[in-house]
């Protein structure tokens, strides 16, 4: 509840602050943030329509699915360590995030599928599967409905209801403020920019003060996630789907997976992730469970131990 009310408060102060707010600013915020995305990426046609994709590295193949508020870049910076480490990431964007199409059925299972036609374009039989955050949901059908291309199943800080109560539910009021920021990118770059402290400790769930335990590259990459969910008007859609799978009871059947999986957490974040990974690990057979001591919902702090970690569940090995 303190966070949330934080995020009126926020957005209660940008409010006083947007409207002196310079034009200027806002319009080259906008040129910064579409020229980080433009040709990084390729789209491909589905039965679904339009995908987007991008591919980095070299090595095993791994697919990133993103989370909340993503895309095909969010993917590739939550697997940075994974390409130094020596893998190819595959990152798209899911349903309703930026070149990707939004279509009438955007459910897990829908874009699971989708995802097998990617591999398909891209000659990848058997891949490693890792989904962040809503992304653990989609990464969690993959593995259901296409066990033979799933060599592991990661699930990182994975957003689900398995109890029938929604863990991040919002007020009326909450919702009404939220929608404001999520549907203006000038509203949102304000927030961004005035309350950056109030955006991660909500929209990302991670306590701020832990910005000031960490190294200086783990604060940079909270910056960049920060800054990646821009222009936020081109993930609109996939913002509120999510919303509503990861909300809603989930239909996932967890306890059918077969395939070697490995579940990710952090014990403080505010998202209730960990409590999740906890039921996950009892329903998904021979599962591996991981629970960081802190690092919230961007698992700030513990980059190189996720990286290692996933590694070695992958390879088998432990690094020397």
């Amino acid at each position: 509840m303190t966070a949330r009310r934080g995020l009126l408060t926020g957005i209660g102060s940008i409010a006083l602050a947007v409207g002196a707010w310079g034009t200027g600013a806002y319009r080259a915020t906008m040129a910064a943030a579409e020229a980080r995305i433009a040709r990084r990426s390729s789209v491909i046609d589905t039965s679904a329509g339009p995908l987007e994709y991008a591919v980095a590295g070299s090595g095993p193949p791994l697919l990133m699915i993103h989370g909340t508020g993503g895309g095909f870049d969010q993917g590739l910076l939550f697997a940075h360590g994974l390409v130094e480490a020596g893998f190819r990431i595959v990152a798209p964007s899911r349903f309703g995030y930026l070149r990707s199409s939004f279509p009438d059925d955007a459910s897990p299972a829908h874009q699971a599928d989708v995802l097998s036609e990617l591999l398909d374009h891209l000659g990848l039989e058997r891949v490693a599967v890792a989904g962040g955050s809503a992304g653990a949901l989609i990464a969690a059908e993959f593995a259901l409905r296409h066990p033979d291309r799933c060599a592991q199943l990661i699930l990182i800080v994975p957003a689900a209801n398995l109890t029938g109560r929604d863990p991040v539910e919002f007020s009326a009021l909450q919702r009404m403020a939220v929608e404001r920021v999520l549907n203006s990118d000038a509203w949102f770059r304000a927030f961004a920019t005035l309350a950056p402290e109030t955006l991660l400790n909500t929209l990302l769930a991670t306590d701020p003060a832990l910005l000031d335990r960490v190294s200086p590259d783990e604060r940079r990459r909270a910056d960049l996630i920060r800054e990646g969910l821009m222009p936020i008007s081109r993930r609109t859609d996939g913002l509120r789907n999510d919303g509503y799978w990861a909300g809603a009871p989930t239909q996932t059947a967890f306890e059918d997976i077969t395939t070697p999986t490995l579940i990710l957490s952090c014990a403080d974040d505010l998202f209730g992730t960990a409590d999740t990974a906890r039921l996950l690990a009892a329903r998904i057979p021979g599962a591996r469970l991981v629970i960081y001591p802190d690092g919230g919902h961007i698992w700030l702090g513990h980059d190189a131990n996720l990286t290692q970690d996933i590694r070695e569940f992958i390879t088998g090995t432990s690094r020397p």
